[in-house]
């Protein structure tokens, strides 16, 4: 392999989640494992994560959420084309249903972007450094032009695109999650120019799909890594450096009711992957693979 300087930032999901979820992703920071984290603002734990990110020093992003919980936006609260008739987001896939149905109105998801941001910078005292979508929803048609507005506006440079090299080599991922993965990757391909237009930018490389939860392991990420540097084009102009973003989901189990966003913690909160994905990142064999490979942990902010 190419002796590239690799920029490793990797990326600790749905802070803000539930105690146990910040308490995970902190562990994760302080052992080196993670470098960087993004924010649940309406998560039911999203003040105390605010505060553990101030203690330990942790960068720190939005993870804007439009699918999951309740809005932090006061007006879009009681009556919203982003709620269904429970009063909550309309979920991970209901969320894209009602998108391709023409249900969603673009200007109250841009009211809920912007009051995100806001609460953010209320929760940190600062903007965002980098901020992405909960479930992807910031690369879908509509939606990903006023994610570019929002992030224009308040001069928030990076965000993420999660097109993942060698996807669809991964014959362990089940075929409705592939399925869901390749609308995913779909997505992102046409978002490319709409970001670029904007200004904003983001990692070289990204992964995170493929080493979700149980399929995570020290092999699966380090095989992961070095096949996504090994099909960079050599006259892509990465001579010197270039930068990966790895999403993880680390984290202690939620325990009902506590964790959520307004609705209390999902299935996958309670499950035992998050755990599985803390101890694999903190295993030392896949620190003596980042020195070995020339590859440094760091967060947006640092690039």
């Amino acid at each position: 392999l190419r002796m590239l300087q690799v920029k490793l930032i990797v990326t600790g999901d749905d802070f803000g989640y539930c105690p146990r979820r910040n308490q995970g992703i902190v562990d994760c920071f302080l052992a080196g494992a993670i470098s960087n984290v993004s924010l649940l603002v309406n998560g039911s734990a999203a003040a105390d994560a605010a505060e553990l990110a101030r203690r330990y020093n942790i960068p720190i992003g939005l993870h804007a959420n439009l699918s999951e919980g309740s809005p932090v936006c006061e007006v879009l609260k009681t009556n919203s084309s982003l709620l269904n008739q429970d009063g909550f987001f309309h979920g991970k896939m209901g969320f894209r249903t009602a998108l391709s149905k023409g249900l969603l109105n673009m200007s109250e998801v841009k009211q809920e972007l912007r009051a995100q941001v806001e609460l953010f910078q209320e929760l940190t005292g600062h903007l965002p450094p980098h901020m992405d979508g909960h479930q992807h929803v910031h690369v879908l048609p509509e939606v990903r032009h006023v994610f570019a507005e929002v992030l224009e506006e308040y001069g928030i440079k990076y965000t993420r695109v999660p097109i993942e090299p060698g996807l669809h080599n991964c014959d362990w991922i089940p075929p409705s999650l592939m399925d869901f993965y390749l609308g995913v990757e779909e997505d992102s391909f046409n978002t490319v120019d709409v970001f670029t237009k904007h200004g904003i930018r983001w990692a070289d490389i990204y992964i995170g799909l493929s080493t979700m939860g149980r399929n995570m392991s020290v092999s699966s990420i380090r095989s992961a890594i070095d096949s996504a540097i090994l099909q960079l084009p050599a006259e892509a102009g990465h001579s010197s450096a270039v930068t990966v973003e790895l999403m993880v989901h680390p984290g202690y189990p939620s325990v009902p009711p506590a964790g959520g966003c307004g609705q209390g913690p999902d299935d996958f909160s309670q499950s035992r992957e998050r755990l599985h994905e803390l101890q694999t990142l903190i295993k030392p064999e896949l620190q003596s693979y980042y020195k070995s490979r020339n590859i440094q942990l760091c967060s947006f902010k640092d690039l």
